[in-house]
């Protein structure tokens, strides 16, 4: 009953929103439309509501008018996707669900910035080592979109950060302070430089925090250099980050614990320690470097190249080990572009491989109250991955896409134990995987769109999972595949007033990949049986108001809804039988919605309220973490590159968890989220 209620009032808002939008339309001919928005996903630049996918864009406003200096507000303004933040600083993202096998960190989904792959030669991608400010949008990509990006069965995300934001040659400087509840502080500061053909964008960013929680301290610093260069048709684009990121990592407490004292970390249990006694925590140290190459031969054809590398000095002491990993990442690929058309036809043809090293050093010691103690294990592990793909994009008759393309995708570890006999390397080696897409979408007006594809999503085990914290190798681990079909809607209406997007899909998931855990807490992976991954996406974005003589520069108003009933349909755990049971670790609904308003006097106020229904915390469905309402906002003032800033988050003042660890041991599920906080800011130089 609480769920068709909820369902039905999402559905009055959004015809409310829209009958409203109409009404606006009909009183008022100074309402200006909503912007077209062109994406590049898929390797091209194609107008968002053309394309035959599910594609969420994130703009520079979204970035900027965060509530808090993390991704997490703003990526939860996305149908579909669940950020999580169990302690600052400990990212986990999900797209579609695929949180499933990842306890921590970001895995089974392919993340690039300008261009170039974040994600790593294990699977594994270090979103938390970029800061807010550094990005100026993204596109989520939702769904498998292996024939495109390779592994990963969630999705990809492709960041951008502009080289230069500034419309006039010469030096620009930036920089700003924040302040706020539980020690938050922030400090940035850049220097920006433009000429015809250069353009250089320098960033160094502080970020530290108390924690609401015991153990969970955390401060990043960090720099990244961003540039490009342009001569006659070729164009070259850099970027280095270095960061440097410790926190603290307090660990879950079960529900009495998070019901007496919500702020506590992880307590001693018989022989374990707790959090505190071992000061668990994680230290990254990771240097990156990038560079992209655009040839543009001539009118039709066009190679992209681009080189990556990067060192990571990892630390993590945990409740039972102190692990030590050095970790050096390489990788390279190609793509040859053709274009072809005329005023009926448009063909567009992508052609390219990509290739991903990683040699990782790990060595696991004894946890002495946060110092390393004796040797436990040490291990060499190889990993290597590659994928080719081809792709065509073909529209014709201004009315017709079609994207068909298909990429084959291997997956090589090689792993050797120091200290045991034979000391030689064993292979395991995940043979190609051929994963096809295809998609169609017919524009029935110049505004409105339908589209309907079929999609074989392909994601290996990553280096975290075949060689988990528990020290153990796990060879027979074999990678996910799936096949996902899909259809939506996407368009404006009543002149460009509202811009909406809604999908249905349905994935069906064979070896899914799940977590185990030890009796000591250390966890494990294996293949499990399969899932049911459908669903409903909607989201609508409406402009209320735009007239500039009445003081208001504009009004909008947006509404997301996630309906995700997913359920295992093959899956057990020795004799017990979980068929039917609600995936584990995803709410049934998530429901956004927000209201932004700015005025010519350059006055702001964004707030945004998310409800997100109960989430299964074991794969047995017998602990469920209760529904919460998440009030956050932000205003200020912002002119002529200056801007001051009040925001809040959690303005309710809710008691809940923001990262469920799933299927935890002595049923420790819960991560307290921070109460009622504040922070406050300013900033110069901004565009």
């Amino acid at each position: 009953m609480k769920r068709a209620k909820l369902l039905l009032l999402a559905l009055g808002s959004v015809i409310t929103v829209t009958l409203s939008a109409q009404n606006v339309q009909d009183s008022s001919k100074t309402l200006q439309a909503l912007q077209e928005v062109v994406v590049q996903a898929f390797h091209g630049k194609t107008a968002w509501k053309q394309l035959p996918a599910s594609i969420a864009i994130l703009q520079k406003s979204e970035f900027r008018n965060s509530p808090l200096p993390s991704f997490v507000p703003v990526f939860n303004t996305v149908s579909g996707v669940r950020m999580e933040e169990r302690s600052p600083g400990s990212y986990r993202l999900s797209i579609r669900g695929s949180l499933l096998r990842s306890p921590f960190g970001v895995r089974n989904i392919k993340i690039y910035w300008n261009g170039l792959p974040l994600t790593d030669g294990g699977g594994n991608t270090y979103l938390n080592l970029i800061d807010l400010t550094q990005v100026t949008g993204a596109e989520i990509l939702k769904g498998p979109v292996a024939a495109a990006y390779g592994a990963g069965t969630g999705g990809a995300v492709l960041l951008k950060t502009d080289a230069s934001e500034y419309g006039s040659d010469g030096h620009h400087l930036s920089g700003g302070l924040s302040g706020g509840s539980y020690g938050l502080f922030q400090q940035q500061a850049g220097w920006e430089y433009r000429s015809s053909s250069f353009t250089s964008k320098v960033q160094q960013v502080h970020l530290q925090s108390d924690g609401y929680r015991q153990q969970s301290k955390m401060r990043r610093d960090g720099l990244n250099w961003h540039a490009s260069w342009q001569k006659k048709k070729q164009v070259w684009r850099v970027l280095a980050l270095y960061t440097d990121l410790f926190y603290q990592t307090p660990g879950g407490i079960n529900e009495a614990q998070f019901t007496m004292n919500p702020q506590q970390a992880r307590q001693p249990a018989g022989i374990l320690p707790g959090a505190v006694q071992q000061q668990t925590a994680i230290y990254n140290k990771t240097g990156y470097a990038g560079v992209h190459h655009e040839w543009k031969i001539n009118e039709k054809n066009t190679l992209r190249s681009f080189v990556t590398g990067s060192l990571t000095a990892f630390k993590n002491p945990f409740i039972t080990n102190f692990e030590e990993r050095a970790e050096n990442n390489a990788g390279a690929g190609t793509q040859w572009q053709y274009k072809w058309g005329n005023e009926v036809h448009q063909l567009q043809w992508n052609t390219g491989i990509e290739w991903q090293y990683q040699f990782a050093s790990i060595d696991n010691f004894g946890n002495r109250r946060g110092m390393k103690d004796t040797l436990q294990y040490s291990d060499r592990v190889h990993a290597s991955q590659w994928f080719a793909f081809t792709q065509i994009q073909y529209r014709f008759h201004h009315k017709w896409m079609l994207q068909a393309g298909i990429s084959s995708n291997e997956q090589l570890y090689r792993y050797k134990r120091l200290g045991t006999m034979p000391m030689v390397y064993t292979t395991k080696t995940i043979r190609s995987v051929i994963t096809p897409r295809i998609a169609l979408s017919y524009q029935f007006t110049p505004a409105i769109t339908a589209y309907a594809l079929a999609a074989k999503g392909f994601s290996a085990p990553t280096l975290a999972e075949f060689r988990p914290s528990d020290g153990n190798f796990y060879g027979d681990l074999n990678a996910e595949t799936g096949w996902n079909f899909e259809m939506g809607w996407k368009g404006y209406l009543f002149h460009d007033q509202i811009q909406f997007d809604v999908s249905w899909y349905r994935f069906r998931l064979n070896n899914a990949i799940v977590r185990r855990n030890s009796v000591s807490g250390a966890e494990y992976f294996v293949n499990a049986g399969s899932t049911i991954q459908q669903g409903f996406e909607g989201v609508i974005k409406a402009k209320l108001l735009s007239d500039r003589t009445k003081g208001v520069r504009n009004i909008y108003l947006t509404s997301s809804l996630s309906y995700q009933p997913y359920r295992f349909e093959n899956y057990r755990q020795g004799n017990t039988v979980f068929d039917g049971n609600p995936l584990t670790g995803v709410p049934n609904y998530i429901w956004v919605t927000g209201v932004q308003l700015e005025t010519v006097g350059g006055w702001y106020l964004h707030t945004s309220m998310n409800a997100t229904a109960a989430v299964s915390l074991n794969d047995a469905n017998d602990a469920r973490a209760k529904p919460y309402q998440l009030l956050q906002g932000r205003t200020g003032y912002r002119r002529n590159g200056f801007e001051v800033f009040l925001s809040m988050d959690n303005g309710l003042n809710q008691v809940y968890s923001l990262g469920n660890d799933i299927n935890a041991v002595g049923r420790r599920y819960y991560n307290a989220a921070a109460p009622r906080n504040f922070t406050f800011g300013m900033n110069f130089g901004l565009r």
